[in-house]
């Protein structure tokens, strides 16, 4: 055996860890998805209130939409789907195939108010008139979201929620797949099952040659066939794997009066595979820029704020964030591997938003919204967003957002200590 055979083999489990990381992670969201809800495959499961702290199928979940999921199998053939009309309500329908690229999101962005009715077929199947749709994958997560303005607003959200219909044939559930923390045979056997049933496009053949080595992708993966050194090769190419999405250094972002900015992948990855399987680990189901623009502030420390201390986000007269749809500002906690959930506090308030009643301008005109564990007291409450005494996160979203702030010529003003 040849130093260069174990060299590959290092590279090879590297670039394959980090490739299938996407398939696996939206795998297992199906299969907790489907041991919450008993929903089978190509059937609508509707969640009817809005997310909360107790919400943890998903990283980084929204607390201003309704969301409608379906986990689809196009492989007998094709679903029909329906999008109801929805006013002047924001509504959208992300189709992502295995690896999470959003392939099209159907709604108020790219329907109008009217709504419309679509075929969706498999790569293997044809693809005939304007109202069909193809994916380039056997297996899709269709993701639905329907903005919720205020508690007041929920019950004709839930109208416009039950709308979104699903049309197809029987399709049995595929097994859990491995978990990102298993081990190297366990998750590559995983990852082998599911490329073989999600082939990769040809634009990913580069890829696929520097991971040829493991014998990835026909469903026959052997981890016996490796000797015990090139086991210890392919384990330390993981480790490296592992490292590299834990550590954030495929962020590709930019950083811009503290917030990060998204890299123009976002959602629709291409080749940068690395970007994808970091936002399938911290933003699983993350939208194209042209939908939604996310935005992490930085904090003191790598997108870490404490909690302990009061900060505020102040936008001044006329300079909120650019939208056609709404902004929001979502806090998380943070776990140890890198997730973000919402977190209990006493107004049971995970996010606010353009439309959020208590969030009025103050006497000059501008919108401040005060941020951490402190109650601010009656008279500023309607714009505190409750922190833990702990490490939190934060992040806007900006629905359908003007082309100024995706090409940097508007920028959101810095989270300040106070």
């Amino acid at each position: 055996m040849t130093d260069t055979r174990l060299t590959e083999l290092e590279a090879a489990a590297e670039a394959a860890w980090i490739f299938a990381l996407p398939l696996i992670e939206l795998a297992g969201a199906r299969a907790r998805g489907h041991a919450a809800t008993g929903a089978p495959m190509n059937v609508f499961s509707p969640m009817r209130n809005l997310a909360t702290a107790k919400a943890r199928a998903v990283t980084t979940p929204n607390n201003d939409t309704l969301y409608s999921s379906a986990q689809l199998d196009l492989a007998a053939g094709p679903v029909w789907i329906e999008i109801p009309p929805s006013g002047s309500r924001y509504v959208s329908l992300a189709l992502m195939d295995a690896y999470t690229n959003n392939f099209a999101v159907l709604g108020t962005r790219t329907l109008g108010p009217g709504g419309g009715r679509f075929r969706l077929v498999g790569p293997e199947h044809g693809a005939v008139g304007p109202e069909t749709i193809r994916s380039p994958t056997r297996h899709v997560w269709a993701l639905a979201r329907i903005f919720v303005e205020d508690e007041t607003d929920l019950g004709a959200a839930r109208a416009v929620q039950a709308g979104f219909r699903l049309q197809g044939p029987d399709a049995p559930v595929p097994p859990p797949p491995p978990r990102r923390s298993d081990d190297w045979a366990d998750y590559f056997r995983g990852a082998d099952a599911l490329m073989a049933a999600n082939p990769p496009p040809a634009t990913d053949l580069a890829v696929l040659r520097r991971i040829a080595p493991l014998g990835l992708g026909e469903g026959r993966f052997d981890p016996g066939a490796f000797t015990p050194a090139e086991a210890e090769a392919i384990a330390a190419g993981v480790a490296r794997a592992r490292q590299g999405v834990r550590g954030g250094q495929f962020g590709g972002g930019r950083v811009i009066a503290g917030w990060s900015y998204p890299d123009a992948s976002l959602g629709d990855f291409g080749q940068a595979y690395g970007a994808r399987a970091q936002v399938a680990v911290a933003g699983l189901a993350a939208l194209p820029l042209v939908e939604a623009t996310y935005l992490r502030a930085m904090g003191e420390s790598r997108g870490v704020f404490d909690g302990t201390r009061s900060w505020r986000l102040r936008f001044a007269p006329g300079g909120a964030p650019p939208v056609d749809a709404f902004w929001s500002l979502s806090l998380y906690e943070i776990t140890p591997d890198g997730q973000f959930f919402f977190t209990d506090n006493p107004l049971g308030r995970y996010a606010l938003r353009s439309t959020s009643p208590g969030l009025t301008p103050l006497e000059d005109g501008s919108l401040e919204i005060l941020i951490g564990a402190a109650d601010p007291g009656p008279e500023r409450q309607g714009a505190w967003l409750p922190a833990p005494e702990g490490p939190f996160a934060l992040f806007l979203r900006a629905y359908i957002p003007h082309p100024d702030l995706l090409n940097g010529r508007y920028l959101v003003p810095p989270v300040e200590a106070i």
